[in-house]
């Protein structure tokens, strides 16, 4: 059995931690994956702006909403103003929005970090620390933790002095993506960088982010690094049922790893273009939401280039059942469906505000329009 994950009053047990993607884990798929987990492990909201949802923009209302047997309630928060972010922070608390709030700063967008938001921000230490004093006073007892990468490039590494910087300020737990900016998604995680940064902030829960594929990933990341959970994206996509494999492998149950025949990963389809159409309140839109979820479920498969296609263009319930109806559903699970999915660039030129390098600690302002409604980490 793993040692549970303490997030202030909060026990994650098996320390297993779906990590937030635009678009993708809205209230519908944090639903399937803790439907697969038994409710066991965290599940963190899509990114959400502060500014946003100070303003209470509509979408943003929406996307914060969780299902009444979410507990605890996770919000990750994306802001780059000190008093905007403790505005949204006091918000969550003095309406009881959730339990427990994360902050990005893990994005690599580069309409972002031209900005100087995302996971450019922490090169400026002053301003990091601003945000985080702010956020974890007008949290209160609400516990606060914060995701980050590496740094801007391997020229530009910040998170040693991020995570202190987490630890003096009142942070709850650190998540780092072993990937700095410049790599977006592309290449390997630097898991070793876990393992410092457990070595270097010792007082507070570290856990690792980074090319979690499989329930032996998982294990092995914790093995080898010493961190104290893990956060899952990418590894998830089209395969909510990882988490029935994390909560397995980390109570020793190795053995019960989940193989869905074709068949079963149907039903999961469907079910979850179902959630998506009740969630948005119109089945046309859930199935179209849906569409981008089509192929890495079917990854894999036997399924041919013009069926893919079709099932990628459906809007409705009936003809997303009837399409998968059409393929041979007593296909096993097969040996090519694990492993990366979704996003894989890598060595981008990173865009920043100009003169951005020429001072860490430099506390320059970040403009409003850093706020974009993107995610990532």
């Amino acid at each position: 059995m793993s040692t549970p994950l303490s997030i202030g009053p909060h026990t994650v047990q098996p320390p297993v931690v779906l990590a937030p993607m635009a678009g993708i884990t809205n209230a519908p798929f944090r639903t399937l994956c803790r439907e697969f987990s038994g409710g066991k492990g965290l599940f963190v909201s899509e990114m959400i702006t502060t500014r946003a949802l100070v303003e209470r923009n509509e979408k943003t209302m929406q996307l914060i909403h969780f299902d009444a047997t979410e507990r605890p309630r996770s919000i990750q928060l994306y802001g780059v103003d000190p008093v905007t972010v403790g505005k949204a922070v006091r918000m969550i608390v003095d309406e009881d929005l959730a339990d427990h709030i994360d902050l990005n700063f893990g994005c690599p967008v580069p309409k972002v970090t031209r900005k100087g938001g995302g996971s450019a921000l922490p090169y400026k230490r002053n301003l990091l620390r601003a945000i985080l004093r702010e956020a974890v006073t007008g949290a209160g007892d609400l516990p606060v933790t914060i995701k980050m990468r590496k740094g801007i490039d391997d020229d530009h590494l910040t998170y040693l002095d991020a995570g202190r910087i987490a630890v003096e300020e009142g942070v709850t737990a650190v998540a780092l993506h072993g990937r700095t900016t410049a790599q977006h998604y592309g290449g390997t995680a630097d898991w070793e960088a876990i393992a410092r940064l457990k070595e270097h902030v010792p007082e507070i829960p570290v856990l690792g982010n980074g090319d979690i594929w499989s329930a032996e990933d998982a294990l092995r990341m914790v093995r080898e690094t010493g961190c104290d959970g893990v956060v899952v994206g990418r590894g998830c996509l089209g395969r909510p049922w990882l988490f029935a494999d994390l909560v397995a492998a980390f109570e020793g149950r190795t053995e019960d790893l989940a193989r869905p025949a074709l068949r079963e990963v149907a039903d999961v389809m469907v079910r979850h273009a179902t959630l998506l159409g009740e969630w948005i309140g119109d089945e046309a839109r859930g199935v179209i939401d849906f569409r981008k979820h089509v192929a890495w479920y079917l990854k894999g498969f036997a399924v041919g280039s013009e069926m893919r296609k079709r099932l990628a263009v459906t809007s409705s319930l009936a003809e997303l059942r009837a399409g998968l109806d059409e393929l041979d559903l007593d296909q096993p699970w097969p040996a090519g469906a694990d492993g990366p999915r979704g996003r894989t660039s890598g060595n981008n030129r990173v865009v920043l505000p100009d003169g951005w390098l020429k001072d860490p600690y430099d506390c320059a302002g970040v403009g409003e329009d850093a706020e974009l409604d993107t995610s990532g980490g």
